[in-house]
C-alpha cells in the first residue's frame, strides 16, 4: 500500500476499515457512487480514480435516465466518465462497519454539481476571497421505517413529537435516542457539530455543524443529510428533506450563511462597509433568476407561505426572521443569512448560485435597497419569490446572467433538468385531484 500522512490509510493497513465508498452528487444532490474493498482502494482507486456511467447525471427522482441531454444520451450509448477522489476529503463513517468515505470529482464535466460549485470559488480567490459558509439543515421525523412509510403510500405517518417542539428540551429529550446518535457520529466522523434543536414542526430537527470554507461546508451538507438517513433506517424510523412534507406544517429549510475572508490574516472582508453592501446587493438582484437552485422541486415551493417562517418577499433586515436576507453578526463574525433555500436544495448549486451573484454585485457595484424594519410578510409592495417551480424555470431560462455565470452548456443542461421535472408533475395524477374529483365532478 502506498504511504500516506491520513490516518485512514493505517487504518486499512490494520484491518480496522475495509470498506471505502467513493461518492459524488447528482442533480438531487443525493449521494452516488461505489463501495471498495480497502485494499483495492488503495492500491487502485485513490491515484487513479475509478469510472461510472454518465446517465447518472441525466436521471430524473426515479433513476430513469431522461431523453434531451446534449451531455450523455442514448444516441451517444451512456458512456463512463471518470471520478477522480479528492483525498483530502477521505474520512471514516463510524456509524458503518468499517467504513471510510471520500467525494470524488466528475472529471472534465461542467455540469457535475460539484465542479458547478469549484468555478464559482475559483472566480472569488481569483479576486483574493476566500468564501466561507454554514448550512442549517432542517428535517422531519417519524415513527415507523422507511419501508412502512412506502408501503403506507407515505399517509398517516406518526412525527416522533405530537406538540410544536420548537427549543422544547423535553420533546427533544424523547428524540436523544436518535438526534445524539447522529451528534455523535458526525463528530467521530469529523464534521464539527455544534448543537441540535427542535423546530416549529410536529417531529421537525435541526442539526447545526460548525461554519468552514464554502466547498468543505457543501461537502459536510452532503454527510449530513446521509448520516441522518443512515442512522434513522438504522433506528427503524423515517426522515425526510422536502422543503414542506405536510399541509399547516412548517417548511423545512436549508439557511445559507456567507462570508468571504480575504488576506493573510484572512479577516472578513464584510467590515469593508462598500463591499459587503455590493455582495447583498447582487444576492438580492439575482435571487429571482437563480430560484431553481434555491428550491428545486414542485414541492419547495408550497413552502413559501406568509407567517410560516419561510421568506416570501425578497428584503435585507438586521435580525429579522420575516426577511428573506438576514444580516447576522458584526466585526469579524458579519455575515449575510439567505432563509429562501429548502432542505431540499442541492448545497453545491445553492452556493454557487449564491456566490456568483454576491460576486457581481462587487464587480458592478450593485447597491441593495434600503435595509428594511418591520413585518416583510405584511410588505405587499415588496417582490415575491416566484409561486411555482414553472414560473422559477421560466425565470432562468431568461435569464442571461445566469448564462453568463453558468456557461451556456451548464445552463443548458439544467435548464432541461427543471424543465422535465416540471412535466413530469404536469403528468401526474394526485391524490388532491382524486378526493376533488372522483365522485363531486
Amino acid at each position: 500500500m502506498s504511504s500516506n500522512n491520513n490516518p485512514i490509510f493505517s487504518l486499512i493497513a490494520n484491518g480496522a476499515i475495509d470498506t471505502v465508498v467513493a461518492g459524488f452528487t447528482d442533480h438531487y444532490g443525493r449521494l452516488m457512487g461505489k463501495r471498495f474493498d480497502a485494499e483495492f482502494f488503495v492500491r487502485h482507486v485513490a491515484a487513479d480514480g475509478t469510472h461510472a456511467c454518465n446517465y447518472l447525471l441525466t436521471t430524473d427522482a426515479e433513476m430513469n435516465p431522461t431523453p434531451g441531454y446534449s451531455f450523455a444520451n442514448w444516441e451517444l450509448g451512456y458512456g463512463d466518465f471518470h471520478l477522480v477522489p479528492d483525498m483530502s476529503t477521505l474520512r471514516q463513517l463510524t456509524w458503518l462497519d468499517k467504513t471510510a468515505f471520500v467525494h470524488c470529482d466528475v472529471d472534465h464535466v461542467a455540469q457535475a454539481p460539484r465542479n458547478i460549485l469549484r468555478a464559482q470559488i475559483e472566480k472569488a480567490r481569483a479576486l483574493g476571497y476566500h468564501p466561507l459558509g454554514a448550512s442549517e439543515l432542517e428535517y422531519y421525523a417519524y415513527r415507523g421505517s422507511y419501508r412502512k412509510a412506502h408501503k403506507k403510500g407515505y399517509k398517516g405517518l406518526e412525527p416522533l413529537s405530537w406538540y410544536l417542539e420548537d427549543y422544547n428540551l423535553l420533546q427533544g429529550t424523547r428524540e436523544e435516542f436518535f438526534t445524539q446518535k447522529v451528534r455523535r457520529h458526525l463528530k467521530a466522523s469529523g464534521i464539527a457539530v455544534e448543537n441540535s434543536k427542535g423546530e416549529w414542526g410536529l417531529g421537525q430537527h435541526e442539526v447545526n455543524v460548525r461554519y468552514a470554507p464554502v466547498l468543505e461546508m457543501a461537502d459536510n451538507h452532503v454527510i449530513l443529510k446521509q448520516c441522518v438517513k443512515e442512522i434513522a433506517d438504522q433506528a427503524g424510523i423515517a426522515v425526510t428533506f422536502m422543503a414542506k412534507p405536510a399541509q399547516g406544517q412548517a417548511g423545512s429549510s436549508c439557511h445559507l450563511h456567507l462570508s468571504l475572508a480575504k488576506g493573510v490574516g484572512k479577516h472578513n472582508a464584510f467590515e469593508d462597509p462598500d463591499l459587503f453592501r455590493w455582495f447583498l446587493g447582487g444576492w438580492l438582484a439575482h435571487t429571482r433568476e437563480f430560484m431553481v437552485f434555491y428550491a428545486p422541486t414542485i414541492n419547495s415551493y408550497k413552502r413559501f407561505e406568509d407567517m410560516s417562517w419561510a421568506p416570501t418577499r425578497l428584503a435585507w433586515s438586521k435580525d429579522n426572521r420575516t426577511a428573506g436576507f438576514r444580516v447576522v453578526g458584526e466585526g469579524p463574525s458579519l455575515r449575510i443569512e439567505c432563509r429562501i433555500p429548502g432542505a431540499d436544495a442541492n448545497p453545491y448549486l445553492a452556493f454557487a448560485a449564491a456566490l456568483a451573484s454576491g460576486l457581481d454585485g462587487i464587480a458592478n457595484k450593485i447597491e441593495p435597497p434600503p435595509v428594511f424594519e418591520g413585518d416583510v410578510y405584511a410588505a405587499r409592495q415588496l417582490a415575491r419569490v416566484p409561486y411555482t417551480l414553472e414560473h422559477a424555470v421560466d425565470l432562468f431560462a431568461a435569464s442571461g446572467f445566469a448564462k453568463t455565470a453558468l456557461g451556456e452548456a451548464v445552463h443548458a443542461h439544467y435548464l432541461h433538468f427543471y424543465r422535465n421535472e416540471q412535466k413530469q408533475f404536469e403528468c401526474a395524477v394526485t391524490d388532491w385531484e382524486r378526493s376533488r374529483y372522483f365522485e363531486r365532478i
